[in-house]
């Protein structure tokens, strides 16, 4: 359950960047962490961030690991061994504690290492431990490698190039040695320049299957019965129909959307996109539809729309606010920052406040500062401190040059486990 956003355990439960900041002044903070990570409260954990941000807290707040690797260890971490990886149950605090490690925090390296050889989810530990790139932390591990890893787990542990913990393993493991050398062989063979556009695969099929129309490819009819076909060709005439902008292209798109398939209902989406302003009558008729059409006419409007767009805008937030449906309050809060709409301020910071997802915090400050930049200062302050890398660049970028920030921005410049670009734009603030 998340707590609500009024009380510290919800704003640590979201990642804010006003509960890190607050954290050390209120009692009781260190016992909300270990439950945040206990119950690993993101909404979408494919793609939230909070391991750096909850590592952060930890050290802050001078933290043990022991209640963490209590956590790891608990009998019901057998009962979740299901035979996947990222266990939900674990999965954060494995990752909070790497960050830790990071953070010069060695000792909860020992939970993580323990984990690697007993835990039910035992790859994901050692998939972190090697992403530490820390050869002390990691070389006994070499037996466990090669008594548990299989040619798949090896092969992803090999991703990373240049490695010194495999490395290291390389010399005393064939098995390891030989991932390693069929990864360089595999990038060796990797064509050289640019990524081919999705229409030169069109190209080929169409001309292989002896569709094509000539010099020029295949006609705008035959792309229209190709998009019917449903596999990698259907989808690269999708994106030629919409970059061609043939009319005939939006009525397909009413024809395919209601398949509901979602790889159709992206590429439709990004195929429309080719038209720009153009589309946008009929994108006002697919917003009032339900499903599909609404997903794909909403985003064209919150990327293409008027100020005309805005009430039904305002309206579409609204509802996902109140439905608490976070990843739909994507696209309005983005159309109503490009719109600039002011009368949205209220509603892009009640957004920044309550949502669970802490990656559409990115979209609501960029808004905010588009649409009502004074307003938009104290939250690129909080945005410092925020559990997400891309708010944190953002805020990084625009908050105001204060005694608080500038320390806050000195210690981002300095800090290992944020990304380069994040400290080198902290540093160039501070110059």
């Amino acid at each position: 359950m998340v707590e609500s956003a009024s009380t510290l355990h919800g704003q640590l439960q979201r990642g804010l960047g006003r509960a890190a900041r607050r954290a050390a002044e209120r009692r009781g903070a260190g016992e909300y962490v270990y439950d945040c990570l206990r119950r690993d409260p993101r909404w979408d954990r494919q793609c939230e961030s909070r391991g750096l941000y909850y590592a952060r807290l930890m050290v802050d707040l001078e933290l043990p690991v022991g209640p963490v690797a209590d956590h790891l260890f608990d009998p019901a971490d057998q009962a979740d061994d299901d035979g996947r990886r990222s266990g939900p149950r674990v999965g954060l605090a494995l990752e909070t504690l790497a960050a830790m490690v990071r953070l010069s925090r060695r000792e909860a390296a020992e939970p993580l290492r323990r984990y690697a050889d007993e835990g039910a989810h035992w790859f994901d530990a050692l998939d972190l431990l090697v992403r530490l790139r820390d050869p002390a932390l990691t070389w006994d591990l070499d037996d466990l490698v090669d008594g548990r890893c299989d040619e798949h787990d090896l092969a992803q542990l090999a991703g990373e190039a240049g490695n010194p913990v495999l490395e290291m393993w390389a010399a005393r493991k064939p098995r390891v040695a030989a991932a390693l050398a069929e990864r360089r062989e595999r990038m060796a063979r990797r064509p050289v320049g640019p990524r081919r556009d999705p229409r030169d695969r069109l190209a080929r099929s169409g001309g292989a299957a002896g569709v094509g129309g000539g010099a020029g490819g295949p006609s705008d009819t035959e792309l229209v019965e190709l998009a019917r076909q449903g596999d990698d060709t259907a989808i690269a005439a999708l994106f030629e129909l919409g970059r061609r902008r043939v009319p005939a292209l939006l009525d397909l798109a009413e024809e395919l959307l209601p398949q509901r398939k979602p790889r159709w209902i992206g590429a439709v989406g990004r195929a429309v996109e080719f038209y720009g302003a153009e589309a946008l009558p009929r994108a006002r008729v697919w917003a009032a539809s339900p499903g599909p059409f609404a997903y794909v006419g909403l985003r064209m409007i919150a990327n293409h729309g008027t100020r005309q767009d805005i009430p039904l805008l305002m309206d579409e937030l609204t509802d996902a606010l109140d439905r608490e449906d976070w990843g739909a309050a994507a696209e309005p809060v983005e159309g109503l920052g490009r719109l600039r709409a002011g009368e949205a301020v209220p509603l892009l910071k009640s957004a920044w406040t309550d949502t669970e997802y802490s990656f559409l915090r990115r979209r609501v400050l960029t808004s905010l500062i588009r649409t009502a930049p004074h307003t938009a200062e104290s939250y690129t302050v909080e945005g410092l401190w925020d559990c997400e890398e891309p708010v944190r660049q953002t805020a990084v970028e625009a908050a105001p040059i204060t005694e608080e920030t500038r320390t806050r921005l000195q210690r981002l410049a300095l800090d290992v486990p944020e990304s380069p670009e994040l400290r080198a734009s902290a540093a160039a603030r501070l110059t």
